[in-house]
């Protein structure tokens, strides 16, 4: 999206409003940022339904308008839905295609896919939910080529996020799509998040959480590792980075990763790859050099180890291609 004006984004309320999902799109889209200038997002909060709203936890609702607001939108921001069997309001469905239809962005985090998809939007297309929703994703939309096991995917202006905490990572996407790179680093560490996981990556990792926050060193460190991963690190060049010695640069990232940093790395690769090997038809060898493998024998190798599928195979799998 080329940002020629203060973008709107209309995030949608309704009874039984999943309030983690909302509370992602109010703090990333609708918090004031001073700091980032007049450009920076309009926000507003379109109603649903008519009448009394509550929100999960019994929190009344006070919204901005109804679904007029949808007419002047940039963005769209579903934020789940209150049942994956709850039927769709025609009304909705109908000023979703409108939407869509001159140009506006739709944004689904969690089981918010089933309002995209009820409205069509997502027929045809790659999309994601969480884990748990995929399988019944897939039986009652068949049209939808439901990915499992992704964080988020994006297409024909139609993004989809997984579990609750995948939306941030969508969020702060699109931020970095919106005003760049460093706008959504300066977001994301007011969030006190990573700055950037690729849409690829897996939902199910098991990994402790971190037992300190990361400090502004660290945080600066995965910027750059993010933007330089195909670059060769060593323990010492990044020690050196952080400006700590080996010793407490590893403590601290083990502390703020659950991982060595040769796992983290190895893990980031692997993310990468199959991020490219999902959205491009890059080679094999162009994939490998580009994520940091060096070669295609390296980037099979690892695959074969860590996730038991060749690149060629996990392609194929997931977009039909094997080229």
């Amino acid at each position: 999206m080329t940002i020629t004006h203060a973008p709107l984004v209309v995030v949608l309320a309704y009874d039984g409003l999943c309030t983690f999902e909302f509370g992602v799109a109010v703090e990333i889209f609708g918090l004031p940022r001073p700091e980032m200038g007049d450009g920076w997002y309009r926000f507003a909060v379109a109603a649903v339904d008519e009448g009394e709203m509550r929100a999960l936890g019994g929190i009344r609702l006070v919204t901005d308008g109804n679904l007029e607001l949808l007419q002047d939108a940039d963005t769209i921001v579903v934020p789940g839905w209150r049942g994956v069997e709850t039927p769709v309001p025609d009304a909705l469905s109908d000023a979703l295609r409108k939407a869509h239809g001159r140009g506006c962005r739709m944004i689904s985090i969690c089981s918010g896919v089933f309002v995209l998809a009820a409205a069509g939007l997502l027929d045809g297309k790659k999309a994601t939910t969480h884990w748990r929703y995929t399988e019944r994703l897939q039986q009652r939309y068949p049209a939808i080529n439901v990915v499992e096991d992704v964080l988020y995917l994006e297409e024909d202006n139609v993004m989809t996020s997984a579990g609750s905490a995948a939306g941030i990572d969508l969020c702060l996407h699109v931020v970095r799509l919106d005003f760049g790179l460093e706008a959504a680093n300066v977001v994301a560490r007011r969030l006190v998040v990573q700055p950037h996981r690729d849409g690829a990556q897996q939902q199910q990792v098991a990994r402790p959480v971190a037992r300190d926050r990361e400090s502004l060193r660290m945080g600066s460190l995965f910027d750059y590792l993010h933007q330089n991963i195909a670059e060769s690190h060593t323990v010492a060049s990044l020690a050196q980075h952080t400006g700590m010695s080996e010793r407490t640069f590893l403590r601290r990232f083990q502390d703020a990763t659950g991982k060595t940093p040769a796992r983290w790395l190895l893990d980031e690769r692997l993310s990468r790859a199959r991020h490219y090997l999902l959205t491009t038809r890059l080679s094999m060898e162009s994939v490998a050099e580009r994520v940091g493998f060096g070669n295609g024998k390296t980037l099979r190798r690892h695959f074969q180890q860590h996730l038991a599928s060749s690149p060629l195979a996990w392609r194929k799998k997931f977009t039909g291609s094997g080229e």
